[in-house]
């Protein structure tokens, strides 16, 4: 079989509607644009809606605008990470994926919410200053990873 071979499906495809060719074809006469006015004569202006306050008027236009390169982390809080692990544990992104504290495929940064009372050895991406003040005066350490 070749490219030139294939054809679409046996009804997938009608013929095109050929108007204004007469009262006999069914679209003769007006061309199923009705009698008079603009939408007779003219194509209509794109986004128009028959006079109703158009789309692109009705909403409001977005204001500030959206950085392409801002990093989006998995925020994990303090609190979090006391109640899942045990004193003197290591946490690190991936650990904290396979518990399923956070989801994969995005930086993980440390939040400051919420009470620490073991020591932790925190692996991650960015912490927060409050975060790792809780952790260290636990008793713990805090490592940042690069990127």
């Amino acid at each position: 079989m070749k490219l030139h071979h294939l054809r679409p499906a046996e009804g997938a495809t009608r013929p095109r509607k050929r108007v204004g060719r007469g009262k006999a074809a069914g679209q003769g006469k007006t061309a199923g644009r009705g009698t008079k006015g603009w939408g007779a004569r003219h194509n209509p202006k794109l986004g128009f809606e028959g006079g109703q306050m158009p789309l692109q008027r009705r909403v409001p236009k977005l204001k500030g605008f959206t950085n392409p390169n801002r990093v989006e982390f998995a925020v994990v809080n303090v609190a979090r990470l006391a109640e899942a692990f045990e004193a003197g544990a290591e946490v690190t992104p991936e650990l904290l994926v396979a518990r399923r504290i956070v989801r994969k495929g995005m930086p993980v940064k440390v939040l400051g919410q919420g009470d620490i009372d073991r020591a932790l050895t925190v692996t991650a991406h960015a912490v927060s200053g409050s975060a790792r003040e809780k952790i260290e005066q636990a008793g713990g350490s805090v490592t940042l990873l690069p990127g």
